[in-house]
């Protein structure tokens, strides 16, 4: 086991890292963190208030900032959230920059640019993962510190990032195996994710009305209207909705499945899901969009091109055909956290390494003049 060190994690200054999650990246950081602190690092979590780790957390959702009266009737005064936002993870960098002792490493997870721009007023070495393609604010961030230590979730999201910030690692997001133990399978489809018109739920249900098969869906409701108006109608016994579950149930629920359907509409910068299905044993019928192909390879699903659902259909039938054995395997060779945690203590090592080299040089200098 590599060296101790003490490790910030900033993640959502909005959203626990708690069960069940918000999405994707909550669940990304709840396993990463977690994986850390049995590894034998001190972590301290930087999250929205509620997070469930057994490590210090909500002290980024500690410094609530409610403005004057005067700053709100200001007509430059934004959402309350996004000013929230912003005040948040303004103390914290400044906190860091303050206290530069405080930790070995900083790892942000953040989508927020401010991590990113004040990122070189920190002495503490600090590297972001990028879970996104460009967003306007956080590639303005990153063209003024373009030597901003940078990994990325995917090679398609590495490449989308490319025209900023060159050629830069790739980590892909690992899942705890044991927490996603191989399932006996079943007859049914699954589908699990956040409900949002970019995840493509309602692919799913027309390709599981296609097949024949019943369909059973997970995940929160993050945009109710999706949900009313493209979900909620086909509700009843061919498609179910077995509600937002925690990550235990929602192991039972993948494992119990025959396939898992893919929807993104969108280019999945990773796509989380089909970590967790392939772990389960699950193989995968989706849309071969962003990183996807890179977890799905040649064994563990059949992908098809976005937005064809017919094709979908057809695909979900073939994955019923996999052999459950050999996408498990997939899982532990490509999504394995424990490879996932190895690739990330080798960068925190090499920042920890470079960090004691400017210092020693910085103290030659000092007793030459």
């Amino acid at each position: 086991m590599r060296e101790s060190l003490r490790i910030a994690v900033i993640a959502s200054s909005r959203f626990p890292i708690a069960q069940p999650f918000a999405g994707g990246l909550e669940a990304h950081v709840w396993h990463l963190t977690r994986a850390l602190t049995m590894a034998g690092h001190e972590v301290t979590l930087f999250a929205g208030a509620g997070s469930d780790l057994p490590v210090d957390s909500d002290r980024l959702r500690a410094e609530l900032f409610e403005p004057s009266a005067a700053a709100r009737s200001d007509v430059s005064m934004p959402s309350i959230e996004a000013l929230q936002d912003h005040h948040a993870y303004l103390s914290l960098m400044l906190s860091f920059a303050r206290n530069p002792g405080d930790f070995d490493v900083i790892h942000n997870h953040s989508l927020h640019y401010l991590p990113v721009a004040m990122g070189p007023s920190v002495e503490t070495p600090m590297v972001t993962t990028l879970h996104t393609p460009p967003t306007p604010w956080l590639e303005s961030a990153l063209a003024l510190a373009p030597e901003t230590r940078c990994v990325a979730v995917s090679r398609h999201t590495a490449q989308a990032w490319s025209h900023v910030l060159g050629s830069i690692p790739v980590v892909h997001n690992g899942v705890q195996l044991d927490r996603w133990p191989i399932g006996t399978g079943g007859d049914d489809l699954v589908w699990f994710g956040r409900f949002v018109p970019e995840k493509g739920a309602h692919h799913a249900i027309e390709a599981a009305r296609i097949t024949g098969r019943r369909l059973r869906l997970a995940g929160p409701i993050s945009d109710e209207r999706y949900f009313r108006d493209h979900v909620a109608p086909f509700l009843g016994d061919r498609v179910r909705y077995e509600g937002h579950l925690h990550q235990n149930e929602l192991a039972r629920l993948v494992g119990s499945s025959g396939a898992t359907l893919v929807t993104p509409v969108w280019n999945e910068p990773y796509g989380l899901v089909v970590a967790e299905s392939i772990a389960s044993g699950t193989p995968v019928a989706g849309f071969a969009r962003g990183g996807i192909p890179e977890i799905v390879g040649d064994t563990a699903g059949v992908l098809v091109p976005g937005d064809d659902v017919d094709a979908l259909a057809e695909a979900a039938e073939k994955a019923f055909t996999l052999d459950r054995r050999e996408v498990r395997r997939r899982a532990e060779e490509h999504c394995s956290d424990i490879a996932m945690i190895d690739r990330y203590t080798g960068i925190y090592a090499e920042m920890v390494a470079g960090r004691a080299r400017l210092t020693d040089s910085s103290s030659a200098e000092a007793c030459t003049a």
